[in-house]
């Protein structure tokens, strides 16, 4: 009578030996690996392991970073629904807690024998083409411009396809529930919502720093007649509004500068927005673009900034968005940001939380990449479509679970005195909305 010897495990059911160590606790999702080997609860999205690369990255580059690298060169993937599957996994963290796990020389030494036996170690893989590569001091005007361009000078073809017909890539502005009230629409009315905020009137001078590809400068000049300084760093933005700029006939109202803010000559502006380019200039040097901010506008000006922000025990951000989306960037908890505008010398007035109209805005936009998807992978390849992929349904759970926010801080410069330039009351920034 013969015995037979029992079948070794499958590769995903070691793998998901190592990943429950890491978690503390039962794994999340389904996995399959490179064997057609599975393992993990049946009715979960599963996660596919193609490649022992995908285990050498983490192996090189452990956490987040790994796994991002790992996605977007097609090595990892995800069937079924991708957010399903990084709410599994956000929601596993949150049981586990914020601290990392602590593995004792023993676990380190069964990890390191199951990576042998799984042929996963070897030298470094090659860092995907799509993850940024910056030079120089942190924050410097060479790197911060390169750190911009990065993103931002994808093409402006891209941008076209993936937007709407206001090219605006901020949060919008959800003020109807109407079914025919389109993305759009909540575009404009956050347009409208800054314009009235700002108070401005025909002929004021507004600096709309960080403009991206015109949408309040156009909005501000056609709407409100105002006179628009738009500053940006990409060279591509600056293209395409100068192109919108003489095909709206507006040469006489609009400015385009491709510059710095630390390059912004003059001031006396009677408004100033700058929408969620906060999040780029940096931690240290937030309190000197504060007090740009006050330097620009004249006294009983107004100061709008737009912002994302993180909770104040939740991560915001991460590697994957520093390596591939906005280099660089620092998000703060609001409050912080409030005082540093405060310690400026601006008067905060007001501050409006859009937190659950990002995820809308983001929904929207990650929409409309699926739908269009073998138009993006020809236009900029299957990998950064994949990283916007990742980055739209990540950002979107960010905000839907509270992990990042997005909020309007309209500010003032008091005059001598302390005289706000301020009305009494504010309802009058939402009529026009509410009739829309």
């Amino acid at each position: 009578m013969s015995t037979a010897r029992p079948a070794r495990p499958g590769a995903a059911h070691r793998l998901a030996a190592l990943a429950e160590d890491a978690l503390g606790g039962r794994l999340p999702v389904r996995l399959r690996a490179w064997d057609g080997s599975e393992t993990g609860p049946a009715d979960a999205p599963v996660v596919v392991v193609r490649s022992r690369r995908a285990l050498r990255r983490l192996l090189w580059q452990p956490g987040e970073l790994g796994l991002a690298q790992a996605y977007v060169t097609g090595e990892l993937d995800v069937e079924g629904d991708l957010a399903q599957g990084l709410r599994a996994i956000w929601a596993a963290v949150r049981e586990r807690g914020v601290d990392a796990p602590r593995f004792t020389p023993a676990d380190l030494v069964r990890a390191a024998g199951t990576a042998v036996r799984l042929g996963a170690v070897g030298p470094r893989p090659a860092t995907p083409a799509s993850q940024a590569r910056l030079r120089g001091g942190l924050h410097s005007k060479a790197r911060d411009r390169a750190a911009i361009s990065h993103h931002y000078d994808l093409s402006n073809d891209f941008y076209r396809l993936l937007l709407d017909e206001t090219m605006a890539y901020s949060c919008g502005y959800w003020s109807s529930d109407e079914p025919d009230f389109t993305d759009a629409d909540a575009q404009r009315a956050k347009l409208e919502l800054i314009c009235r905020k700002l108070d401005l009137v025909p002929g004021a001078r507004l600096l709309d720093i960080g403009c991206g590809w015109g949408s309040l400068t156009l909005y501000a000049a056609e709407q409100h007649k105002a006179q628009v300084t738009a500053v940006t760093l990409a060279r591509e933005q600056a293209a395409y509004i100068r192109e919108q700029v003489r095909e709206r006939g507006l040469e006489h109202q609009v400015d385009v500068v491709c510059q710095d803010y630390r390059d912004i000559t003059g001031g006396a502006y009677d408004a100033v927005a700058t929408v969620e380019m906060g999040e780029h200039v940096g931690d240290a040097e937030y309190p000197a673009f504060a007090a740009a901010l006050h330097r620009m506008v004249r006294p009983r000006g107004r100061v709008l900034v737009q912002q994302m922000s993180r909770g104040s025990n939740a991560p915001g951000g991460g590697e994957f968005i520093e390596a591939y989306i906005a280099p660089d960037m620092h998000m703060r908890p609001m409050g912080q940001t409030v005082g540093l505008l405060e310690d400026a010398g601006l008067e905060v007035r007001s501050v409006e939380s859009m937190r659950e109209h990002y995820v809308r805005t983001i929904e929207g936009w990650h929409r409309t990449l699926e739908e269009n998807w073998d138009a993006f992978v020809r236009l900029v390849g299957v990998e950064t479509a994949r990283v916007w992929r990742l980055y739209m349904v990540g950002a979107a759970l960010a905000f839907e679970e509270g992990r990042m926010g997005v909020d309007q801080i309209l500010s003032t410069r008091p005059a001598p005195g302390g005289d706000s330039g301020m009305p009494p009351s504010q309802r009058s920034w939402y009529t026009a909305l509410d009739a829309r």
